[in-house]
């Protein structure tokens, strides 16, 4: 929330000719048209495919009060204007202007996968001890953090941030608007291999927060990814350890999966031990809950509090448990998908005590560049070894077939596209079963799930 004054205030060496109106509160900066609501602040971007300056009308229509704008355009009825010559670039500024307002200790959340994850469990577990700002669904990145940063109010005095990463710099840029006080970095993998090209320059980028965090501050690094580890030396600030090896500083011993039930395990720190039951599902979920556990204890939470706020969290949104076609378990993991996700997805699978089979329905992972090939290989070996019946969707999930058969799954189906593949599904079904769907963003697999709810 701000207001027609603080943008004027923060713009102020930027602002061109052309602006003109007054407005109140703003209670968001938003910069899709169709999601503006009334009292909105509409920035408009110029992209590859789309530019917003040709959807200002629609955003004053629905009720936007404010437009920052790189061009003066004629359909803005009662609307404050704000005129200046990068509107991105002004986004990022207003945004860090907000952020200096007041005082605001900051967790700031990078890594191949888990981001999300670890965001929501961190998030409620500091609810305990702050009012808490966070990021609120895909809003990370260069664009997507200055609009979670504009949605702070009053009350908020804590922050738990996750960073997104498409270039090399903007880690390092999300840190100079939102200055972090604690970092966790979860594990590196293959995702955006095809943008930086090697996993040595994935480290780089998500080493940007490392480097940005302050001598007072703490950094959480998973002691189990030699990667992550590699970021050490570039801490200027304490580093806190995390991990099933002995010589982490924060892990877990005795760790016991539930199915749907979550998972339980001990912690350690320090000499202490604590048991922990949470309703996190999948023994991936340990390192969510140690990262968050290092990144509270950095901040003065005893190993009893984290035991009690990691009793209390909710499963992640993403994976959802339903019912489908004759009573059988859906897993839907449909939001995306990389290796390392669909391998604690196939593992959740495992993870069900079922009378029937378990089927995996995995898609393409995208943006895995030169290493596209033997991942998809490797994770057909790993869908054999777990599941009674594969189909693989997407032309990149031919390999993944090829190799499930190879590794001796015998019931396995393709498909180029997800066209069929509910058909297919309702075919094979039988009740006990459980059907596991994953796949990228690109397959939108969540219609799969719809049919099949429908049909069920």
């Amino acid at each position: 929330m701000f207001h027609h004054r603080d943008v004027l205030t923060a713009l102020a060496g930027d602002l061109l000719p052309g602006t003109a109106g007054s407005a109140g509160v703003y209670t968001r900066a938003v910069t899709d048209s169709r999601q503006v609501q009334a009292g909105d602040l509409f920035v408009a971007l110029p992209g590859e495919r789309v530019d917003g300056h040709d959807y200002i009308g629609e955003a004053t229509g629905r009720g936007a009060t404010g437009i920052l704008v790189s061009r003066v355009a004629a359909a803005e009825p009662g609307a404050a204007r704000y005129v200046v010559p990068n509107t991105l670039a002004a986004l990022q500024t207003l945004a860090r202007w907000h952020w200096r307002q007041g005082p605001l200790t900051a967790l700031e959340i990078t890594g191949t996968v888990g981001k999300t994850s670890t965001k929501e469990v961190a998030a409620r577990l500091f609810a305990a001890r702050y009012r808490v700002l966070m990021t609120e669904g895909g809003l990370n990145g260069d664009i997507g953090l200055p609009l979670v940063l504009l949605r702070r109010e009053p009350q908020h005095t804590f922050a738990v941030l996750e960073l997104g990463m498409h270039y090399r710099g903007e880690i390092a840029l999300q840190c100079g608007i939102a200055p972090p006080t604690y970092g966790i970095v979860t594990n590196i993998g293959y995702t955006h291999m095809e943008r930086l090209g090697s996993q040595a320059a994935i480290v780089e980028a998500k080493r940007e927060l490392v480097e940005h965090l302050p001598p007072h501050g703490a950094v959480a690094l998973n002691g189990d990814d030699p990667l992550v580890m590699s970021m050490r030396p570039a801490a200027y600030c304490r580093v806190i350890v995390y991990g099933l090896s002995r010589d982490c500083d924060v892990r877990a011993t005795d760790i016991e999966t539930h199915g749907q039930a979550g998972l339980s395990f001990a912690l350690h720190h320090a000499g202490g031990t604590v048991p922990v039951r949470t309703p996190l599902v999948g023994a991936h979920n340990v390192y969510t809950c140690l990262a968050t556990a290092a990144a509270a204890l950095a901040d003065g939470f005893t190993l009893n509090d984290i035991a009690a706020g990691l009793a209390q969290v909710e499963n992640p949104l993403r994976l959802k448990f339903g019912r489908g076609p004759r009573g059988c378990l859906l897993i839907d993991d449909t939001y995306n998908a990389s290796p390392a996700s669909m391998a604690a997805s196939l593992a959740v699978l495992a993870e069900q005590r079922v009378s029937g089979r378990r089927i995996a329905v995995l898609g393409d992972m995208l943006e895995l560049g030169d290493v596209e090939e033997e991942q998809h290989q490797a994770l057909g070996r790993r869908a054999a070894a777990v599941a009674g019946l594969l189909i693989a969707v997407g032309r990149r999930s031919r390999w993944t077939a090829d190799a499930a058969r190879a590794a001796g799954l015998s019931a396995v189906l393709h498909f180029d596209r997800k066209d069929g593949v509910a058909a297919a599904l309702l075919a094979e079904i039988h009740t006990g079963d459980a059907v596991l769907l994953k796949g990228s963003r690109g397959l939108a697999l969540e219609t799969v799930v719809e049919q099949l709810q429908r049909a069920g």
